[in-house]
């Protein structure tokens, strides 16, 4: 009797709305996924609806399949989590640039030890960038994105503020967000 092959589920994953999951379909799909779950979503957050839904999906023999390992998961035991419960459910795990699997001992050894390298580079990217911002600073130098508003325009919009002008409004007139012009209300507030 011929036992089915695997069903191979993809899973595509971008951090922020001007990245695509297109690569990552193309490789997986490349690799034999009949399906793919894809989002924009931060890898640390652990409620992503379309991980949440592939997890809802799996059945025994099924092989989860990633371009990458922090495409599953930016966090290590988050990641080593989700290994664990595809193996106490039966399910297999690939990592197609990785090079890795979990069917084997040696699979899972690595896995273990590929994310626990990829979580020290992000705590040192961090470290750096902190150490970064820092010196930064103590050269006078502020970071962030530019003000939308010219220092100009956020006079007058909070001369209209204090004259009883809705912010509603003025985030019309000046062509803004409504959460630029709270937070200058905001200001206003903490000075008055």
């Amino acid at each position: 009797m011929n036992t089915p092959a695997p069903h191979r589920i993809g899973y595509a994953r971008v951090s922020t709305d001007d990245q695509h999951t297109e690569g990552q379909e193309s490789k997986l799909q490349a690799a034999g996924c009949g399906r793919i779950f894809k989002e924009k979503e931060s890898g640390g957050r652990w409620d992503r609806p379309a991980l949440q839904e592939l997890r809802a999906h799996l059945r025994p023999g099924d092989v989860v399949v990633v371009t990458k390992l922090d495409r599953l998961s930016r966090n290590l035991r988050d990641l080593l989590f989700l290994l664990e419960e595809f193996e106490a459910a039966g399910v297999g795990f690939e990592c197609i640039d990785d090079k890795v699997e979990t069917t084997s001992p040696a699979g899972r050894l690595m896995v273990q030890m590929i994310g626990a390298f990829a979580e020290f580079e992000r705590a040192l990217i961090r470290s750096r960038t902190s150490d970064g911002l820092t010196r930064a600073r103590e050269e006078g130098r502020v970071g962030g994105r530019p003000s939308k508003m010219s220092k100009e325009q956020r006079a007058a919009a909070l001369k209209m503020l204090k004259a009883g002008t809705s912010q509603a409004e003025v985030a019309r007139i000046f062509g803004v967000g409504r959460s630029t012009v709270c937070r200058l209300a905001e200001g206003l507030a903490e000075v008055a």
